[in-house]
């Protein structure tokens, strides 16, 4: 347990150092006291999922991040390893390969769009943007309603804060690095 609260209170002071706020700027943020948030950061106390809930959404964190294993120098990633999220069906494979990291402001997903996926994503808050590198096939983007289309070994930058819409209309599945960077606020 003692680990737990160690790794716990070393992401609580990443993110704080890395966002540059007080503990008291944090403490208003996520209406957890300053002397809690200070117990927390040095592993001196453990907080109740309420408090992480409290923490993670005053600092726009996943809660997961709290959770996570200290990683080491470096991190090798075998997609058959991942389940994929499946969307409509299965004409949308989503692989999280790198998920959101807070101190990375970013993260990197391997997807496959069979033929016939017709995906609308949500829009995402302002300042984010999304990098899209095509490794097989091609794809028809809808961005702020104008179509774009993406071939293989090409790439293509855009703010997720517009509406937009992935589409396989062709006769061949397209896979696609999919990074998504969160511009710091």
């Amino acid at each position: 347990m003692e680990n737990i609260n160690l790794n716990v209170g070393k992401q609580l002071k990443s993110i704080r150092q890395n966002k540059e706020l007080s503990l008291d700027e944090v403490s208003k943020l996520t209406d957890v006291s300053k002397p809690a948030l200070a117990q927390i950061e040095h592993g001196a106390s453990s907080p109740t999922i309420n408090t992480l809930w409290k923490i993670s959404k005053g600092l726009k964190v996943p809660l997961s991040y709290f959770l996570q294993e200290q990683e080491d120098n470096y991190q090798i990633v075998d997609l058959k390893s991942h389940k994929p999220i499946l969307e409509y069906g299965e004409l949308m494979k989503t692989y999280a390969i790198f998920p959101y990291d807070p101190t990375r402001n970013m993260e990197i997903f391997y997807i496959e769009f069979e033929t016939g996926c017709d995906y609308h994503s949500q829009q995402h808050l302002a300042g984010v943007e999304e990098y899209l590198f095509i490794l097989r096939g091609k794809l028809q983007l809808i961005l702020n309603g104008k179509e774009v289309v993406i071939k293989e070994n090409q790439s293509i930058r855009f703010r997720d804060d517009i509406p937009h819409q992935y589409n396989n209309p062709f006769d061949e599945m397209c896979a696609a690095y999919n990074i998504i960077f969160y511009l710091k606020a």
